[in-house]
């Protein structure tokens, strides 16, 4: 994919993850009507350095190569100038010769990497995808709902991505996760995790 615009952000996006974005900044209002009128995606980039934000004196942005491409659920614009805007996170993208606009907004050529194999979870990995499921039904007699549904708790990577997006880890941790391209070896690293903070 040959200059698919790109958005760094203090966060890292799994596929079939669902984020959510306050975009009142005018590259990325332009970027998210581009992407509602032409039905195309971006890429979410997490930042190695500098912020989201533009701003004077700040230090220059970097963002990882493995991003993931997104394409944008539904917008709401509660007020002028404002958007909310839900995405949905799809397949991989490995990047290359990423540039800035004059505008401000980062592009690059990408390669869409294959997705995960469907796999099921391992016998030994049981308790990771049970305390998935408890946390799903705790989070929503709070009234929250961080997954999209269908609920697939029969899928390794799913299971895997889904806890990644919610455990207490650093960013680069989360993103190096993001790289391997095993759903099962994420799946166990994610089971050593919970296992060894008593959580499964």
């Amino acid at each position: 994919m040959a200059a698919l615009p790109l958005f760094p952000l203090q966060a890292v996006l799994f596929p079939g993850g669902l984020l959510r974005l306050k975009v009142f900044e005018a590259r990325y209002l332009d970027l998210i009507g581009r992407c509602l009128r032409d039905n195309s995606p971006f890429g979410v980039m997490c930042l190695r350095q500098g912020s989201e934000l533009r701003q004077a004196g700040s230090a220059a942005v970097q963002f990882e190569r493995l991003g993931v491409l997104t394409q944008v659920q539904d917008v709401d614009a509660e007020q002028a100038g404002i958007l909310k805007v839900n995405c949905i996170g799809a397949q991989r993208i490995d990047t290359r010769h990423a540039a800035q606009r004059d505008d401000g907004l980062w592009q690059a050529e990408a390669t869409v990497l294959s997705d995960d194999a469907v796999l099921a979870p391992p016998p030994e990995h049981r308790a990771a995808v049970v305390a998935l499921a408890k946390a799903i039904e705790a989070l929503r007699a709070q009234g929250q709902r961080p997954f999209i549904e269908p609920y697939r708790l029969n899928d390794a990577g799913w299971v895997a991505n889904r806890w990644c997006e919610i455990l207490p880890i650093s960013l680069l941790a989360k993103h190096k996760l993001l790289a391997l391209d095993d759903p099962l070896i994420r799946l166990k690293l994610v089971a050593d995790f919970l296992h060894s903070k008593g959580l499964s």
